[in-house]
């Protein structure tokens, strides 16, 4: 089975930032031990004694806040970069599938369910392909809890059942499970990638998403685990664009 950790990066009520990003990290079940032990030892740096009261988190490890304030600057950046360096030297059947919205392309939609729906798409087309070369395994999504729980559980379900706007999800074990951060080494993985993705978009700075750019599912050349949704100018209308290959 693949499980795909999922957690978000930016606000969707701040008018100030114009990015929301849903992304996950795709580990193999017998991957997820070495991967999270990886990540341990990262957080041990901060607190030998009880690396488990150390939670990795992208947005305060960066700003230095929140606690992080009393590691120097260079030490909260090298251990971002290291951890995300762990997942690329990981399996390669371990993928990253991420979706940045630009809020404004989206009015009067929830940009929150909106990626949600690209990210099952990507994530189910990319389980659809290892089956059709006979892999036939299963996935299932592992999300940090918040707000978005039921929303996203109901969502899914839907997917199933009823379908999306690009069809219906196929390879999906169950709807998502809610999990604990503070619990979970590879949700706090799943959200030191978002960070990432979300410094590339909102602030133009590439610096850490570089470390895992060859770890977005790809077919062929086209770059599929990577959707950014946003609207561009077209000489007679505003039209929506997505950047990777189309979904449907």
């Amino acid at each position: 089975m693949f499980l795909l950790y999922v957690d978000d990066s930016g606000s969707i009520d701040d008018p100030a930032i114009s990015h929301f990003v849903l992304s996950g990290i795709a580990v193999f079940e017998r991957q997820t031990y070495w991967l999270s032990q990886e990540i341990e030892k990262i957080a041990a740096r901060f607190n030998e004694s009880d690396p488990g009261a150390v939670e990795l988190h992208g947005n305060p490890m960066f700003q230095g806040n929140k606690g992080w304030r009393r590691y120097p600057r260079e030490a909260r950046l090298t251990a971002m970069e290291d951890a995300l360096k762990a997942f690329s030297r990981s399996a390669a059947e371990n993928r990253i599938f991420a979706v940045v919205i630009e809020k404004q392309s989206i009015e009067g939609d929830d940009p929150a369910a909106f990626a949600f729906e690209l990210l099952c798409n990507r994530f189910d087309r990319y389980l659809g392909r290892l089956r059709r070369y006979g892999n036939t395994q299963r996935g299932l999504m592992i999300m940090d809890e918040s707000d978005h729980e039921r929303k996203f559980q109901g969502l899914a379900r839907d997917f199933t059942l009823i379908g999306h706007r690009w069809g219906s999800l196929r390879n999906f074990a169950d709807v998502p499970l809610f999990v604990d951060s503070r619990a979970s080494r590879l949700i706090q993985l799943a959200d030191l990638v978002a960070y990432s993705i979300f410094r590339k978009y909102e602030k133009a700075d590439p610096h850490l998403i570089d470390l895992i750019a060859d770890r977005f599912d790809t077919v062929g050349q086209q770059t599929t685990g990577l959707v950014h949704w946003r609207r561009q100018p077209d000489r007679a209308r505003n039209a929506l664009t997505l950047e990777g290959q189309d979904p449907c």
